[in-house]
């Protein structure tokens, strides 16, 4: 049985097509039994107890995310997604309040960054928005921020950041690397040893909602001082927090670079069979490894109606990004596609007809 078919006889029959993966990943029965199970639990036990006996489950998870992020001994707290992630991280920062990253910055976390009295400085780029390694090591040695951030791939535009060159530049010159691996954890190779990476549990990794993870290196951590004591909040959904570690687990299982190859192929496909679709440009170059796809509208049509008419008329979910998504790259909103391993040809064939009847 092929990753695509374990992939999709692992989950409820999708209603529709779910070209979705980079919002909202399709959660395995196993991982929606495991939320609903430790619910249960807690209506028998109480929730404090309950808790308590998830903490096997929920350790599991953090040995996992310390595999996927190659942080040893890495300090993993549970957040609600990544955005709470990042403002846990800069809220609780003690040193100076600078921070470099590529102009194609997440608009939300732009914002977190400037509620944290942040001052962000630019990092160079080429035309897709790809950190020019050599430029922004020059950058970084002349002037020396207090953080380096980048976010490994963005939710506006499917270009794979060249991490691992990132991480190694920072570790010569001595800068703490935050990797934002809110699109990255589980669909690209995270494992470069940052100082700090964070992730949400809904995109790739096909979790549930409402639960996210900071990783921080032990030396990073200790030097942290948070606003209100733990980092970790333990009144949460720890029901979700046990579905993430399992849905990491299942990742695991599959062998993350097979899961890899396979993403890097349905990009490939997904910008093949969309590249001569009347109307639209695809962005990515063909063969970019991932699975995440923007299409730009060429003659004018609008792609939140776009998305609207796909779901209504075709019951097709894909994600329209405005501005305000990458509001110092993005120049017009885009049409984001992300199918995950399971999709085929003839639903990628029958969605550029969608595509062409909704336009």
């Amino acid at each position: 049985m092929t990753l695509a078919d374990q992939w999709r006889a692992a989950r409820p029959a999708a209603a529709g097509m779910h070209f979705d993966s980079a919002a909202c990943s399709r959660q395995s029965h196993a991982v929606i039994e495991a939320t609903a199970a430790h619910a249960r639990h807690e209506a028998e036990v109480g929730g404090y107890v309950a808790a308590e006996a998830a903490t096997p489950a929920l350790d599991a998870g953090r040995e996992a995310v310390r595999a996927l992020s190659g942080i040893a001994g890495a300090e993993v707290v549970y957040t609600t997604g990544s955005s709470h992630a990042l403002d846990l991280l800069l809220s609780s920062w003690a040193g100076p309040r600078t921070l470099a990253c590529p102009p194609g910055e997440y608009g939300p976390s732009l914002a977190i960054m400037a509620a944290n009295d942040f001052q962000v400085r630019p990092l160079p780029v080429d035309a897709l928005g790809r950190l020019l390694v050599d430029e922004a090591k020059t950058v970084l040695a002349a002037d020396r921020p207090a953080l380096v951030h980048l976010t490994a791939l963005a939710s506006h535009r499917g270009v794979a950041q060249p991490l691992a060159d990132v991480a190694t530049v920072c570790r010569e010159i001595g800068v703490p690397l935050v990797v934002d691996a809110a699109q990255a954890l589980g669909h690209l190779d995270c494992a470069v040893g940052p100082d700090a990476l964070y992730s949400s549990s809904r995109k790739w990794l096909a979790g549930p909602r409402g639960v996210g993870v900071l990783a921080l290196r032990p030396e990073l951590a200790g030097g942290l001082t948070p606003r209100l004591g733990p980092l970790e909040n333990g009144e949460a959904n720890i029901g979700s927090r046990v579905g993430f570690a399992l849905a990491v687990g299942e990742h695991l299982a599959a062998g993350p670079a097979a899961v890899r190859a396979r993403l890097a192929e349905v990009g490939r496909c997904t910008r093949t069979a969309l590249a001569g679709v009347a109307g639209w440009r695809v962005v990515e170059p063909a063969d970019e490894p991932t699975a995440l796809t923007t299409l730009e509208p060429a003659d004018g049509a609008d792609p939140a109606r776009v998305r609207a008419r796909l779901i209504d008329e075709h019951r097709i979910v894909t994600t329209a990004c405005e501005l305000v998504r990458a509001p110092y790259e993005l120049t017009r909103p885009v049409l984001r596609v992300s199918p995950h391993v399971d999709v085929t040809e003839s639903e990628l064939e029958r969605f550029g007809e969608a595509l062409v009847a909704c336009s």
